[in-house]
């Protein structure tokens, strides 16, 4: 069985959906452990209470991002989150991980978005649709590349604007469409139903 890791820095609602799934047996994948880089994220509570391990590493003093990732691949290995046996997940993982990470674990690393990729990548995406007058926004499953957000996708959900949109209640219906996309998309990775063609994910 495959080993997942799953990467956070905050409160872990898509690490919850996803452990979640994993429990009521969803998924065929064992989840191995947790990794915050910061040590008071709500989500290694909720980790903890759903009985998988967890691993704080701080991400302060280390020279260059390789550098600080050459700890998180070291912990990943320990619990068997290999490049050829394992999955990596980043949920609200609040750093860019180093085009050395991305090609050791190549096509294993898969992020949730929340934007309809190739539009609005990087920060305050949901701030970004609304300024930018569209109809429709959404959230992204996606393989991570050396690139901002530009990896291939995997699954996405649509979610419509509407004309009295927050920032806050654009963000609330995308996340409830995230909940569901991204223990899918694991689920995918697990079954072995994704294969990877240039720039496309076709799934079987």
């Amino acid at each position: 069985m495959l080993n997942l890791g799953i990467l956070i820095s905050g409160r872990g609602s898509n690490m919850e959906s996803i452990l979640k799934s994993i429990k009521k047996k969803k998924i065929p994948i064992n989840a191995a452990v947790i990794i915050s880089n910061k040590p008071d994220a709500k989500g290694l509570k909720i980790a903890e209470k759903l009985g998988v391990s967890i691993e704080v590493i701080e991400s302060k003093g280390f020279k260059n991002r390789w550098e600080y990732d050459k700890k998180i691949i070291s912990t990943l290995i320990k619990y068997g989150v290999t490049p050829k046996n394992g999955l990596v997940c980043l949920a609200g993982f609040m750093r860019i991980i180093s085009p050395e990470f991305v090609k050791k674990y190549k096509n294993r690393i898969i992020n949730i978005h929340p934007a309809l990729l190739p539009s609005f990548p990087g920060l305050d995406s949901q701030k970004q649709a609304l300024d930018y007058g569209a109809k429709y926004s959404g959230c992204t499953v996606h393989f991570v590349d050396a690139g901002m957000d530009t990896g291939p996708v995997i699954i996405q959900a649509i979610v419509k604007v509407k004309e009295n949109d927050t920032v806050e209640t654009l963000s609330k219906r995308i996340l409830k469409e995230e909940h569901k996309i991204y223990p899918e998309a694991v689920n995918l990775f697990a079954r072995k139903k994704i294969k990877v063609v240039g720039r496309r994910t076709i799934i079987s």
